[in-house]
Formats: structure tokens, sequence, C-alpha cells
């Protein structure tokens, strides 16, 4: 018997900070990507929970990469996914390659530099765009721009935890080069408000990031499924949107969050543009 429930937040795909498995995803696929994303919550729990040794963290994630596998049936939510991934014809690469920054998360507590962050996002963030992509049958031609999209959310998220990490896992993302060029260092991290050094720091870091949201606003446009071509504008435009918050608030004490009512202002708003887009692009 896995002791992986025991570690688990309670934290459900409503709670995300961006829409997962939302009302546009075409009912057919929403399954799938529930079992995906609940498999994935699993493991993030695992090499999140504060009090367990990394030793028994590598263990539990290594029962799930088993059960994933079908060398063992001990992770329900392994044996889940599995089941979903065969009957859908698809491979568990994705679902592996997160498991690979998951272990990351256990064992690596710092980033040297931005490319030292893209690689941990290579593995953290692409591949849930990736399978999502692969779910719908879209081109693998769209992953440039689904690796651009999905690693500068996961910056964002980074930027908007930056003191819970640090706080409660000791784990800082913001890369050390960036402290240096802010004049100043982790300790910043340890109590609001953030010092001007410490914003100037996440300001650089949301600016690089910016250039990565250019890179993936293009996305929408190249995907085939309108439902899915609209949740992608969707969180491209709610992810322009927090990015340019951390480049000016302190994340260590002001909100830097979306509620439910900006991410529905936000959708009403953008869905005009998004249909005189698509339209526009008809043959």
């Amino acid at each position: 018997m896995s002791g992986i429930a025991e570690l688990q937040s309670g934290k459900g795909h409503r709670d995300e900070n961006f829409p997962v498995a939302s009302f546009l995803i075409a009912p057919r696929h929403r399954p799938a990507v529930l079992a995906f994303y609940r498999f994935v919550r699993a493991a993030d729990d695992v090499a999140d929970h504060p009090t367990t040794p990394p030793e028994r963290k590598l263990e539990l994630l290594e029962q799930m990469r088993a059960s994933l596998a079908g060398e063992n049936d001990m992770v329900p939510e392994g044996v889940a996914l599995r089941a979903v991934l065969k009957a859908r014809k698809l491979e568990p690469v994705h679902a592996l390659d997160l498991l690979e920054a998951f272990r990351r998360d256990v064992v690596k507590l710092r980033y040297r530099d931005w490319d030292d962050l893209i690689d941990y996002c290579r593995y953290s963030a692409m591949p849930v765009g990736r399978f999502v992509l692969d779910l719908h049958g879209e081109s693998r031609e769209t992953w440039a721009a689904n690796d651009a999209l999905c690693a500068a959310l996961q910056v964002i998220n980074h930027l908007q935890d930056c003191a819970k990490d640090y706080q409660e896992l000791d784990r800082v993302y913001i890369p050390a080069d960036h402290f240096t060029a802010a004049g100043t260092d982790i300790a910043a991290l340890a109590a609001p408000p953030a010092t001007p050094a410490l914003k100037s720091a996440i300001a650089a870091l949301a600016a690089r990031n910016g250039e990565l949201l250019k890179q993936s606003r293009a996305f929408a446009s190249q995907i085939r499924d309108v439902r899915l071509a609209l949740e992608v504008d969707l969180i491209q435009t709610l992810a322009e949107d927090l990015n340019e918050m951390l480049a000016s608030r302190d994340p260590l004490s002001e909100i830097v969050h979306h509620s439910k009512w900006d991410v529905a202002r936000m959708f009403v708003k953008r869905l005009p543009g998004f249909l005189f887009t698509r339209l526009g692009n008809r043959p």
C-alpha cells in the first residue's frame, strides 16, 4: 500500500491559477485531462510536502512511475492514467517527464540562471501542454509556442509563490544571477514586504518572461480545435495580465492572483477579439 494519499494537499483542478479541464474543453477530452491532472497533482503534493524526508519522497515518486508503467497497482492515480493512455493510444512520456521535474524538486533547491530555470520548465511545465495537444490530435508543430507559454506560466507561478517556496521548502526558483544583478540575496524572501532590490529582481525576471509570452501569442491561432484554441487564448491573456502585475507589484505583500470574477471578466472581454480573428483566418 502506498503512502501517497497521506501527503495530499486536497487541492483540486478548480484551485489552480489557470483553467484546467474547463467547460471550454470538449466533454470527450475532459476525463483524460482530469486523469492526467490528478496524477500530476498527487506527484506535486509528494514533492512539496514540507515534513516528509527526501528519500521517502523519491521512493513514492518511483511508486508512481511504476504504477504508470504497469509494474504495480499501488497508486490509484497511476493506474487510472495508465488506463486512459491505453484507451486513447497515447504514450506516457509527458507524465514521465513531469515525474522527472518532481524528482528535481526534491533534490534541487537553487537555480543558477535563466537557462537553468528553463531546463527545469522543460520537464515541469511544457509536458502539460504537450499532453493536451496530443490528446486533441494537434500538430506537434505547435510545440514551440506551447513550450513558451507553459514555461511562462511556470515562471509566473514561481514568482507568485517565491516567498512561500523559500519559507516552507527552502526552494528558490528565482535564478541566483538575478539576485546578484539586483544587489540582493535569497534572504530577502524571508519576510514581507519585498525590498526594492528584491522587487527589482522579480521585475527583471518578469521582463524576461514577457519575451516568452510574446513568442506564445500566436499559439491559439495554430490550434485547429476551436474550443482548445479559445482556452489557450484565455490562458495567454491571463498570463500576460499576471506578468504585468509582477513587473510592478510585490508578491510578498500584495495580491498577484486573479479571482474567479477576474477570469470571467477577461474571458468576456477577450471573446469577441478571438472570434473575429478566428473567423477572419478561415479559408
